[in-house]
């Protein structure tokens, strides 16, 4: 397996951070994983790794403000920046590997991200596969908790407001541990317009996903606190795709990656894969 580190230029000139785990044999087809809100892609290693050993090339990307990209930490100022960092990465992988089958990978805020993406772009890439999708707007926000937040956007679009709980992050005390000292995931409190963006995506996504109709695999632990599984099981029921399937991982917390029954999940995407792609 052969690891490379690389920089690419997004959205108005910001660099950004990408890498690749590709096996030493051609790639049976290419996987792109799209990290979370707070995180980086480097977090994702031992899922880029498993793909590599069977045989697939994967690609990520540190998003704008996070990890080893430029741009103002955890911040953003339209939603729509992430997409078009991702349409220039893909742009990119889909040049280095021709010919290939791509499949896009997302988790929490990158589940929201390849969501709409694929909504937009769906015909740039062959199958969806989502991990805590972070697309529901939560029924305890109230409009006026969501008008007084555009109004603290506007006025103060750094703000720290909300704070995220690492605890919520895995059951195994050594993932959060890991999360809590990574000097490259970002700590503090939701930003104001951060929240408000995020908020907006969730209103798009609902309003697009009759557009998606490619192949799509949803993920969600039931115990997930941080993105709320009723989000998945939105994306399952609006999308248009005729092959699409929401497995739902009883008792699971949010990074169904790296909880102790990670290897069955991994598993089950290598499966998913396997009958889409040709041997």
């Amino acid at each position: 397996m052969r690891h490379e580190k690389f920089n690419f230029i997004g959205w108005e000139g910001l660099n950004i951070f990408g890498q690749s785990w590709r096996p030493e044999d051609d790639p049976r087809a290419v996987l792109l994983i799209v990290h979370g809100y707070a995180e980086h892609s480097g977090r994702y290693e031992h899922v880029a790794r498993y793909f590599a050993g069977l045989g697939y090339a994967v690609y990520a990307l540190d998003h704008r403000g996070h990890g080893q990209s430029e741009g103002f930490r955890a911040d953003v100022i339209r939603f729509e920046d992430y997409l078009a960092d991702l349409k220039t990465f893909l742009d990119m992988v889909k040049e280095r590997e021709p010919g290939r089958q791509v499949f896009v990978i997302g988790h929490s805020m990158g589940g929201a991200i390849v969501t709409l993406f694929a909504a937009r772009h769906g015909a740039d890439f062959d199958g969806l596969i989502t991990s805590g999708a972070g697309v529901k707007i939560s029924g305890d926000v109230s409009p006026l908790l969501i008008t007084l937040s555009k109004i603290i956007a506007a006025v103060a679009p750094r703000l720290p407001t909300v704070p995220l709980d690492a605890e919520a992050v895995s059951r195994d005390p050594e993932v959060v541990a890991r999360y809590r000292s990574d000097p490259l995931n970002y700590l503090g409190k939701v930003r104001a317009r951060m929240g408000v963006q995020l908020l907006r995506a969730a209103g798009l996504i609902a309003q697009e996903l009759p557009s998606i109709t490619l192949p799509l695999l949803i993920l969600h632990g039931t115990a997930d606190r941080l993105a709320d599984p009723d989000g998945s099981q939105m994306i399952y029921d609006g999308v248009s795709s005729t092959d699409k399937t929401l497995k739902l991982y009883d008792g699971l917390y949010h990074e169904i990656f790296n909880e102790p029954e990670q290897e069955q999940v991994l598993a089950d995407m290598a499966a998913w894969l396997e009958e889409r792609v040709p041997t």
